[in-house]
């Protein structure tokens, strides 16, 4: 069976003349995507990173936010004078935008910075906090909950949240959720996420090698953690709908990817179809993100959509 993907948008060149430089991306809860552009101006690229993530401003910097909604309608807004350098980006409730870098550092006085910036609807800074070291993975949820897996030197540093590998943290950047020896394994790694409903799912590694990825389902509203082995190992891409469930894993920085859909069958997860993609560009870090049974997918500066 083909994979049905449908290409959402690709921006315009008199949008990139317009607005810059496609930049960080998300989705939000009612599948509406939104992307940051930077003016190249205010650029530079690294040699060492392939693709968009490789490309970085000097802070502080302005941005546009460019909103798709599901009706195909766009609506921007500048950003003025964002005081850190993104890793990612994701909305919050009412409208509100959350930027936040990967990393984070401590004060001469032994405090953790802020990492992560709140903009209101109208671009006004709201908020600012702490949402832990070598974020490897952001998602939000519907009630403006913040999800995130963490990277190896966040879990071996001395961030106490980032030590447990997940969290869960509310919209003021106050923790409000750790594994708390929930997990088959202790985390390395963090690769993907999605949300189904008001549940999120975070996949994960423990060790390199077969066996080494899991998929943790958490349920907020009633603490509930589930996990599973993964059937496909370090994916960049999930979405899950009931029994249901697709994952994408990239041809680093080659205009392909692997798709793999998957059923929950006697209490595991199994691949049912794999096949080998070809997409109208190069597939780098963060390429996806899942909401409610939908597959977002970036390759390179055209955004699609393959559903669960």
């Amino acid at each position: 069976m083909a994979v049905a993907m449908q290409q959402v948008w690709k921006p315009a060149a008199a949008d990139t003349r317009l607005w810059g430089r496609p930049l960080w991306w998300t989705v939000g809860p009612s599948q509406e995507l939104a992307v940051l552009f930077v003016s190249e101006r205010q650029l530079s690229q690294s040699p060492y990173i392939a693709g968009w993530v490789g490309w970085g401003p000097q802070v502080p910097f302005d941005g546009v936010l460019v909103v798709r909604q599901v009706d195909g309608s766009i609506h921007h807004r500048t950003i003025r004078a964002i005081p850190l350098r993104p890793s990612h980006i994701a909305f919050m409730s009412g409208g509100r935008l959350l930027i936040a870098n990967g990393r984070a550092r401590k004060s001469e006085e032994g405090s953790w910075e802020p990492n992560a910036v709140v903009y209101s609807s109208e671009g006004a800074v709201e908020d600012r906090f702490c949402i832990g070291d070598d974020i490897d993975v952001l998602v939000t949820g519907r009630d403006g909950s913040i999800w995130t897996a963490y990277g190896d030197e966040g879990i071996y540093g001395s961030h106490p949240h980032s030590a447990a590998g997940l969290a869960g943290w509310n919209g003021q950047g106050q923790i409000g959720w750790t594994p708390d020896g929930r997990l088959p394994e202790w985390p390395l790694a963090g690769f993907s996420a999605a949300t189904e409903g008001d549940q999120v799912w975070l996949a994960w590694y423990s060790r390199p090698g077969e066996g080494g990825t899991f998929l943790t389902r958490i349920t907020p509203s009633t603490g509930e953690v589930a996990s599973w082995s993964s059937p496909v190992q370090s994916p960049d891409g999930l979405a899950v709908r009931g029994h249901h469930a697709i994952l994408t894993r990239r041809d680093h920085n080659k205009g392909s990817t692997e798709v793999v859909r998957a059923e929950l069958i006697d209490g595991s997860w199994a691949a049912v179809e794999r096949r080998k993609v070809e997409v109208p560009g190069r597939v780098v870090l963060r390429c996806g993100q899942g909401r409610d049974g939908t597959l977002w997918l970036r390759a390179e500066d055209a955004w699609l959509r393959i559903e669960a």
